[in-house]
């Protein structure tokens, strides 16, 4: 009798801990794509056609490699409303045709509500006398053991310290004395410059970008029929879909993309979506590319003097720092952490979320428009536009989650959550992050050009041409004062606000109020 092993649509990696001690002539890998996890939220029509298209591509590569592949498509009989239903069904048709497992094998699922459905299984798989064994998934460099024992006793949980941990462990820019390289752990004071030369602008490479074969084609067919009322823009499908070409975007990033990453990461461009940015994120969260690998590969970089440190130690620390530290919060307070709300914002999510050309903050459509195009913006623009409005708006926190889960290529739960709810939105009071990320206009004029073709004016605080990011950000300051106020990272807005007086109060509520009202 053989074994089963389940494989599912974000792990798609041969070293996957359920595939150890597969024997290929006797064990067999079942892939399913089931409409549950095509519509739980109304992912972008491009993450679909990603996501859906990269399990194929994996399926047929394990099939050239010898492994026995059971591929179940979404628009196929077999195919059903769940994973659970569809593996039943799978496995009643082979005890029909007498031929039974003994054991199933799977890696724990990287989203809670995946994984519970997992833990189901023991039971369920009884009734066939099949043992069912989940194992951990050792894509990550942290388990989740690790990161509860590190956070154990910790009044604060600084990514920073966890970051410089997982430098030491893994070995990564770090000097023989133990020290890190270059004389520093972090670099981000030198990574904040704007790109307002042209001469520099016109320097940025083209991306690289594959073309589509007839899987590839046969999926963006499937996705335009089923799911044309999603979100997003279905042409110019531009991803990788293939472990060869995620390596190959990985590699054209490195040599030409790499050494201006650093400073200008943070800087945003009338469409000019991707600039000096990886775009690789959505291949390390599939499974495509090895997280500990690309570290590897960028600390060379440096090494052999392609790129500097700053560049090369900023790229590294959103991989081995930030991905690794997100995801340990995820696991540490799931399943209470997705309806944290300690801010109590409850305003609805505006439409122009969805459609762009329905406001005319220019950064914000800006930013929208990129997203709706191509599944994807830079982590600034998530943070600083769509992320900023949504936490001085007092936007609910669900809402938020919800739309970035579905709107981005690189979105599963335990990486977007926290980053939605504890970076962006201050949702979970702290947890994540030591203070709101709000901001007024002026550091979106700084870091970008969006302002300059805007209908609002960011030099204006209060009057009715004034950018609303200025006038919201001191009402978001204002109203949330009782819970906001001790916090030693806002001391400088709050003794600012100090000295505003009862009529410059005013006019702020005023024009957030009048401001809220036409508000869709």
């Amino acid at each position: 009798m053989s074994k089963l092993v389940i494989i599912l649509g974000d792990q798609l990696n041969t070293k996957l801990s359920a595939l150890e001690e597969f024997k290929k002539d006797e064990d067999e890998i079942l892939m399913m794509e089931v409409w549950d996890e095509s519509s739980y939220v109304k992912h972008h029509k491009k993450k679909l056609v990603f996501i859906l298209s990269a399990m194929r591509h994996f399926a047929k590569s394990l099939t050239r490699e010898g492994f026995k592949v059971s591929y179940i498509k979404l628009n196929s009989q077999e195919s059903l409303k769940s994973f659970t239903e569809t593996l039943v069904g799978f496995i009643e048709t082979r005890h029909s045709q007498n031929e039974a497992f003994h054991k199933i094998i799977s890696t724990e699922a990287s989203e809670y509500r995946v994984l519970e459905m997992q833990k189901s299984w023991t039971e369920l798989l009884e009734k066939f006398n099949i043992i069912f064994e989940l194992r951990e998934d050792n894509r990550f460099l942290c388990t989740k053991e690790e990161f509860s024992d590190w956070a154990k006793g910790k009044k604060n949980l600084l990514m920073e310290n966890f970051y410089r941990e997982m430098r030491k462990k893994n070995n990564i820019l770090m000097a023989d004395n133990k020290k890190p390289l270059g004389g520093k752990w972090n670099y981000d004071h030198d990574n904040r410059e704007s790109l307002s030369n042209k001469k520099t602008l016109n320097k940025i490479p083209e991306r690289f970008i594959p073309e589509a074969d007839e899987i590839t084609r046969e999926v963006i067919e499937l996705v335009t029929e089923k799911f044309s009322n999603y979100f997003g823009d279905i042409e110019h499908f531009y991803f990788a879909v293939t472990k060869e070409g995620a390596r190959k975007a990985l590699e054209i990033f490195l040599q030409e993309y790499l050494p201006n990453f650093g400073k200008y990461q943070d800087a945003m461009l009338e469409n000019e979506a991707f600039l000096y940015h990886s775009v690789i994120s959505q291949y390390i969260n599939i499974g495509l590319l090895d997280p500990l690998e690309i570290c590897k590969l960028a600390e060379s970089e440096y090494l052999k003097g392609s790129a500097p440190i700053n560049a090369v130690e900023g790229f590294i620390r959103q991989i081995l720092g930030w991905r690794e530290f997100v995801r340990g919060i995820y696991w540490l307070y799931m399943p209470d952490y997705v309806s944290s709300n300690a801010l109590e914002a409850h305003r609805q999510l505006p439409e122009f979320y969805w459609d762009p050309n329905k406001t005319e903050m220019n950064c914000l459509k800006q930013v929208i428009k990129q997203t709706k195009e191509n599944a994807y913006s830079h982590h600034i623009q998530r943070l600083m536009i769509t992320g900023n409005f949504a936490l001085i708006a007092g936007i609910n926190p669900q809402e938020v989650h919800e739309w970035y889960l579905s709107v981005y290529a690189d979105a599963y739960e335990w990486v977007e959550l926290p980053n939605t709810l504890g970076m962006a939105l201050y949702a979970d009071a702290g947890k994540l992050a030591t203070k709101p990320y709000a901001a007024s206009g002026s550091y979106i004029n700084k870091m970008s050009n969006f302002c300059k073709n805007c209908k609002y004016n960011v030099k204006e605080k209060i009057s009715s041409d004034a950018c609303p990011f200025n006038y919201l950000y001191w009402d978001f300051i204002h109203r949330n004062a009782s819970t906001l106020k001790n916090n030693p990272r806002l001391a400088f807005a709050y003794k600012n606000l100090e000295n505003f007086d009862a009529d410059k109060l005013t006019a702020i509520k005023e024009s957030s109020e009048k401001f809220f009202s036409r508000l869709k």
